[in-house]
């Protein structure tokens, strides 16, 4: 009987996983570390085209297995033992450049943490895909303490999963995004872990930031905010509930900041002094508040310092006439941009009662800009422009004149700002007499004035 060809022996797998040794009697792992070892050592020959070339004994042996076995396995199992030391080989490498980077890295761990912590949350995921030292220090629970997701579009699990990073440390989210015109990849299903193990990371959020939430429900809304106990900062855009209640209703009396924008809701019956009794700053952008509800708001929220009613389509600012009487407010920005309704004798009106000491002594900031113009006589002045101390609004070929109290409240209040910019919407921007203007009682001598920006 012919012997059995030791070669044909060995190329026998029992199964296709590459880590599986074949089974041959007496080999042990020592033997096979001992073969691999001796296999490496081997020296560098640069000749191909010799016959001592590593390159020609692959060539050699392989072809010997493959005539004397008959069997195509050998070729795969030849393939599988080439990629396994290849992927050997590379992770090896990255864990030696990774204790590389740790020996050379000079910033001890807790610093290099406090940097971490301190970048944007897409800064910080694209800095854990960089090393294996990096992505150490990237999942670090300190660096998840303020997750901003606004402006990449990602899934809910990765929401999720930073939420789970962020454990106790926790302390704002903002998520979804900023431009409305992208469809967010968020569903409801994002804000989930903050109800985990009874809401305990929800009680540790104090600043919550959502964009563009079409991808949530009223019900996931309600129910993320009803465990946020701790939560002072709110904002909300594109708000879309039954009721606003609702949304107050599952707010801490904790909370100082609330900026909400509305898609289509109805302010009606909601109580900001019960639910939110310490707010110093409300913007509710888009919503149709009257304005005895507006007085009401101002003479309720004694702690209010920032209050921003921008795009209100019904107020006639009547409220400005009254709310001198709340003495004790401590109000500093007033916000009326692109109130459409808003009468330029009501703004005057309560400009002139600025003068009388004591009316809302606080007061910095008044913003009653409108690219629409605003309402004089019943009818809507286009545009305003400056001239010698003197307002004049022109609507069609009729021009009114109008003097607001500027040089008065400049002396009077000279820390008072007071923006006023019109512009018609089909003005072109080329045209320096009828592109735009602002009055400012600053104290500047010129007729320049800024527009603040809508705080956060």
């Amino acid at each position: 009987m012919e012997p059995q060809n030791p070669n044909k022996r060995l190329c026998r797998v029992q199964n296709q996983n590459p880590n599986s040794l074949p089974n041959v009697p007496g080999l042990e792992q020592n033997h096979v570390d001992l073969i691999i070892s001796s296999f490496l050592s081997l020296p560098d020959l640069p000749s191909l085209s010799s016959p001592l070339s590593i390159t020609c004994s692959f060539d050699r042996v392989v072809e010997k297995l493959l005539e004397a076995s008959n069997d195509e396995s050998v070729h795969d199992r030849t393939l599988q033992l080439a990629s396994l030391l290849q992927d050997t080989t590379k992770r090896l490498s990255r864990k030696h450049a990774s204790l590389h980077n740790s020996n050379s890295w000079l910033l001890p761990h807790e610093l290099t943490i406090k940097v971490f912590s301190l970048v944007d949350t897409k800064s910080l995921m694209q800095a854990s895909a960089c090393c294996t030292m990096f992505k150490k220090y990237a999942n670090d629970s300190f660096c998840y303490s303020n997750i901003d997701l606004t402006n990449v579009n990602v899934k809910s699990r990765v929401v999720r999963s930073m939420i789970f990073k962020a454990v106790k440390e926790l302390r704002s989210l903002k998520v979804g995004l900023l431009d409305k015109s992208k469809k967010s990849l968020l569903s409801g299903t994002c804000l989930a872990p903050l109800s985990h193990n009874h809401g305990f990371l929800g009680n540790l959020l104090t600043s919550l930031h959502i964009y563009n939430l079409k991808w949530l429900e009223n019900k996931s809304l309600c129910g993320a905010l009803s465990v946020c106990s701790n939560l002072t900062d709110l904002k909300i855009v594109g708000l879309d509930v039954d009721s606003l209640d609702k949304v107050l209703d599952c707010l801490t009396r904790k909370c100082q900041h609330l900026f909400l924008e509305k898609q289509s809701i109805s302010i009606c019956g909601s109580s900001f002094e019960r639910n939110c009794p310490n707010l110093t700053s409300l913007s509710l952008i888009g919503f149709g508040l009257s304005d005895k509800k507006v007085y009401l708001l101002i003479k309720g929220l004694r702690k209010l310092k920032y209050l921003n009613l921008s795009r209100n389509s019904i107020i006639k600012g009547r409220f400005l006439r009254f709310i001198h009487d709340c003495k004790d407010s401590l109000l500093e920005t007033l916000i009326l941009r692109d109130c459409n309704s808003l009468e330029e004798r009501n703004v005057c009106r309560f400009l002139d009662s600025l003068l009388l000491v004591g009316h809302l002594r606080f007061i910095r900031h008044i913003d009653v800009s409108n690219e629409a113009g605003i309402i004089y006589s019943g009818k809507r002045l286009i545009i305003i422009t400056r001239l010698n101390n003197v307002t004049v609004y022109i609507y069609g070929h009729y021009i009114v004149c109008c003097r607001f109290p500027l040089e008065e409240l400049n002396e009077e209040r000279p820390g008072l700002t007071f923006v006023a910019e019109f512009r018609s919407p089909s003005s072109s921007s080329d045209s320096s007499s009828s592109s735009d203007s602002s009055s400012s009682s600053s104290g500047d001598s010129s007729d320049d004035s800024g527009t603040e920006e809508d705080d956060d």
